[in-house]
């Protein structure tokens, strides 16, 4: 054991003296390696350390957001000087020249601009050219042109001012007068307008475009109005198609219809029912042709006279036959005949001329007793009797044209929930569905809210239905990556994960391999004396060289050659000088007994 002990405590003792410093040992390691690994090495720390702290500053860089998103058309000057005077950091995003503010200084920066009248400018010139001192020489033409230009500016900023217009220009086509009709031209205009991302003109904004433009120039049309966007689409064109508009326009005043008596139902209901206890929908069916009709009734019954015309003439002459003779005048009269009997007489009487006097039958001549004189026969008389008569029925002509937007039906469908009671004895609430009676009373509520025409076809639907306990609106929560504060926390979190892995996935490694070299090289030499130490019985230079234990004094061993004493004298000068160590060999001999 003895032998061992002597044989082993050169090992021990070499083994456990101090370790060099860290520093010392990471700079003899450095000192040891290729000048390539050294600037390798420096470069890789200095990279690790200079990416290190950008994502630190990454993380704690605040959040911006575009408060102007291009600085073209404003006063950069004016900008700049009211944000620094509000005490307000900003930004300018080099690719697309957007102004940057951080997030929590939004809003205090846009009433800060609002405030000091920042307003974009698109550059437009407006009458004010004409306030500019013309040249003596300057020409009719160029008056005209300046006063066409003006014109055109005041018109763009006008379209400009529209909510959904960012900026506009106008083009204006003025032909010169001329005093002959034949060669007589019609102005027309072009306009471009540039509408803000994600917003359009409805066809009646257009219009209002086109309207606004005509009547700002004199002699030109609607028709000769155009208007363009700027993705290259012919606005004007979906404005002049009438019949798609009048559709419009027509859906449009049904909707504002029933809206208008749904909410007559809801005033009329609410003060009953309460909020969220019926639901009331209303259809309109509006007619919107246009009807003209024209009517004519006779009545034969009741005739009236219109016109009458009658004519009665009666001529009589004294005078005898007159005018161009005859035929039979121009006959030779007849042979004469006497009458035979006293009728012959009579009849020869009879045949007295006009204008004769009058003889009876025993030829005397007839006395007038009225006048005394005798009577005359009298003279052939002529008479005409004309009635005319004109009658009219009983006519009546009406001329109906109906009005357009007419309600041809109406459909009302309220749905009541049931009546809910709260017991005050013990606070329960039971619900209970509404009696007949009182929906009646609710049906009747509606019909006249709304002018219920049973003639028109209308009709009106009010039952009661138990609504469903879930029918609240559920109102979807928003995302936590979307909140402003997610993100915050996401680029600290990734800040600090990224310094860990930089730390130990590439700085520890690379601060271990410098370090293992020196621990290689000690264990290397603990070998080497262990080794060392078991060669006690070797003979030649390694029997007769003496070992060097370090530590605060040198001491020196004898060879294994000098003998026992001079060995166990060594031992115990060591065990005087440092207890500490040589107990520590005695436990390393013990466990690797063990």
């Amino acid at each position: 054991m003895a032998d061992a002990a002597v044989d082993n405590v050169p090992a021990k003792a070499g083994a456990g003296g101090k370790p060099p410093l860290f520093g010392l040992n990471i700079l003899d390691n450095l000192s040891q390696m290729t000048m390539l690994r050294q600037v390798g090495l420096m470069v890789g720390l200095a990279a690790s350390v200079a990416i290190g702290f950008a994502v630190v500053l990454w993380s704690q860089q605040p959040d911006y957001r575009p408060l102007i998103g291009s600085l073209a058309g404003m006063d950069t000057k004016q900008v700049m000087d009211t944000l620094a005077a509000a005490d307000i950091a900003y930004n300018i995003e080099p690719n697309s020249g957007a102004l940057l503010v951080k997030s929590e200084d939004l809003a205090r920066a846009r009433l800060k601009l609002a405030a000091a009248g920042v307003a974009p400018s698109d550059g437009s010139i407006g009458f004010e050219i004409l306030d500019k001192d013309q040249g003596l020489g300057t020409s009719q033409f160029m008056e005209a042109t300046r006063y066409r230009r003006g014109l055109e500016g005041e018109l763009g900023r006008t379209i400009a001012s529209l909510n959904n217009v960012k900026a506009a220009r106008v083009h204006l086509a003025i032909p010169k007068s001329s005093v002959f009709v034949r060669d007589e031209r019609k102005p027309s205009a072009s306009v471009l307008v540039e509408l803000y991302q994600g917003r359009s003109l409805e066809p009646g904004q257009v219009m209002a475009i086109v309207n606004l433009v005509a009547a700002s120039v004199p002699e030109l049309t609607k028709s000769q109005v155009t208007v363009v966007d700027q993705k290259g689409t012919l606005l004007s064109d979906q404005a002049e198609n009438n019949e798609l508009a009048m559709a419009g326009k027509q859906f449009d005043y049904s909707r504002r219809m029933e809206s208008m008596l749904t909410q007559r139902v809801h005033n009329i209901l609410q003060p009953v029912l309460g909020n969220d206890r019926y639901k009331a929908e209303v259809s309109a069916d509006v007619d919107f042709s246009a009807v003209e009709s024209t009517s004519e009734q006779f009545n034969p019954d009741q005739p009236a006279l219109r016109s009458e015309q009658s004519v009665n003439e009666q001529r009589s002459s004294s005078l005898g036959p007159q005018g161009v003779p005859g035929a039979l005048s121009n006959q030779p009269p007849g042979p004469a005949t006497a009458p035979q009997t006293t009728g012959g007489a009579q009849a020869a009487a009879g045949m007295v001329q006009p204008g004769q006097p009058l003889l009876d039958a025993n030829g005397q001549q007839i006395m007038d007793p009225a006048t005394g004189q005798p009577m005359l026969a009298p003279y052939p008389a002529d008479k005409r009797l004309q009635s005319t008569r004109n009658f009219e029925l009983d006519r009546s002509i009406s001329h109906t044209r109906q009005q357009q937007g007419r309600v041809n039906r109406l459909s009302v469908a309220v749905v009541v929930d049931d009546q809910v009671k709260i017991n005050p004895a013990n606070g329960e609430t039971t619900r209970a569905p509404w009696s007949a009676d009182e929906m009646a009373r609710f049906t009747r509520l509606v019909q006249d809210a709304v002018g219920f025409d049973a003639s028109r076809g209308d009709s009106v639907s009010v039952i009661n239905v138990p609504f469903a306990a879930d029918r609240g609106e559920v109102i979807a929560e928003i995302a936590f990556y979307s909140q402003p504060w997610f993100w915050d926390i996401l680029k600290q979190v990734l800040g600090v994960v990224f310094i860990l892995a930089l730390v130990f996935g590439v700085l520890r490694p690379v601060l271990n391999n410098i370090t293992g070299n020196g621990k290689q090289q000690a264990g290397s030499g603990i070998d080497g004396d262990v080794e060392l130490g078991g060669m006690g019985g070797l003979d030649g230079e390694l029997a007769n060289d003496r070992v060097t234990l370090g530590g605060p004094q040198s001491i020196l061993l004898p060879s294994p050659s000098e003998g026992y004493d001079a060995q166990l004298n060594a031992i115990k000068s060591l065990v005087a000088e440092d207890p500490g160590r040589v107990a520590q060999v005695v436990k390393e001999w013990i466990n690797s007994d063990e």
